[in-house]
């Protein structure tokens, strides 16, 4: 099976970004007097986009159009701020996407973050990997698992579905893949399980990033 490129998440893929998103977000939550959550419990808040994150942390009571735009706006500017304070790369992720580079695969970053958001973690914490396309979402009726990003990126790259890889961490991402009609990796070291991974159509499952090179 020979594939021309490489799609990625970001958040649970590339990076690590749990940390600065619940840091961010819990800080918006106690400057409204609700109640903040662990980190652990934003493993199943993030990858939809900040403004369903915001949905998911707010109290039922407290779910108003009024309240999500509000603490949406809230959140939007204190995470612009704060986006890179602790997030890192996995480990090995920057290594795999220089042999990628090497073996001549295009590549590309493909996010529920918004784009302003998305393009600035991936120009700061990968400078020397050249990216192909750079997309976060811009409109929310066709946020992931609508495939129409990953079909625009395809087309973008001049790449057919078939022959394009797209590597995630979550049940949303796999359907996103199926969506398009690309090929479904899994990454098992992102924020959801391996089990939600396959229910949602994953072909290949990652335990380390160079796992890849292996389909590739």
């Amino acid at each position: 099976m020979k594939f021309k490129g490489v799609i990625f998440d970001l958040d649970g893929t590339l990076v690590n970004s749990l940390e600065d998103l619940a840091d961010s977000m819990n800080s918006v939550l106690k400057n409204n007097n609700f109640p903040a959550h662990n980190i652990s419990s934003y493993k199943y808040f993030v990858g939809n986009g900040l403004r369903n994150l915001v949905y998911k942390t707010l109290p039922e009571e407290s779910k108003t159009e009024e309240i999500i735009n509000k603490c949406y706006d809230s959140m939007v500017s204190v995470y612009r701020d704060n986006c890179i304070n602790k997030t890192r790369p996995y480990d090995g992720i920057t290594e795999l996407l220089g042999e990628l580079v090497s073996r001549e695969m295009k590549l590309a970053v493909f996010s529920n973050k918004a784009d302003e958001l998305t393009k600035k973690i991936v120009l700061t914490l990968f400078p020397g990997i050249k990216f192909q396309s750079i997309s976060g979402l811009t409109d929310e009726a066709h946020k992931k698992p609508d495939p129409k990003g990953a079909l625009q990126i395809c087309e973008e790259l001049g790449i057919q579905p078939r022959d394009m890889i797209y590597v995630g961490d979550t049940g949303t991402d796999m359907k996103t893949s199926v969506n398009a009609g690309t090929y479904p990796v899994g990454a098992l070291w992102g924020f959801r399980t391996k089990d939600e991974l396959i229910a949602n159509g994953a072909k290949f499952l990652l335990n380390h990033p160079f796992d890849l090179v292996e389909i590739v």
